[in-house]
């Protein structure tokens, strides 16, 4: 493998764990904010919007609708820039596998 395509591996790994730390991080602070809501202050919990509605479901419904959000913004950023990223670099490692099989050709050709 050579340097370049190494480095962009390299790199592109890099970046993949921010952006799965980022949005870990995000989940889990929505998840477990709820659940400290849950345990700690259930009457703001039950205070109803409107019949048959309270503030409990409507943020259980939020903690989904975030889970479902944070998941597409990771399909999209993988599918807009990993992959890409990701197919240039195995084209580095086809352009330089190709180049260095085409320099030992010509050099057993010059003997």
């Amino acid at each position: 493998m050579n340097e370049e395509r190494s480095r962009a591996l390299i790199a592109l790994a890099a970046r993949r764990w921010r952006i799965a730390l980022v949005l870990t991080a995000a989940m889990l602070a929505t998840y477990f904010g709820f659940v400290l809501l849950v345990a700690y202050d259930k009457p703001l919990l039950g205070t109803i919007l409107m019949p048959g509605l309270s503030l409990g479901i409507v943020l259980g419904v939020v903690v989904i609708l975030v889970a479902w959000a944070l998941t597409g913004i990771y399909v999209r950023w993988a599918n807009r820039v990993y992959d890409a990223e990701l197919a240039r670099a195995r084209v580095l490692g086809v352009a330089s596998d190709t180049s260095a099989t085409a320099g030992a050709g010509e050099s057993a050709d010059a003997d």
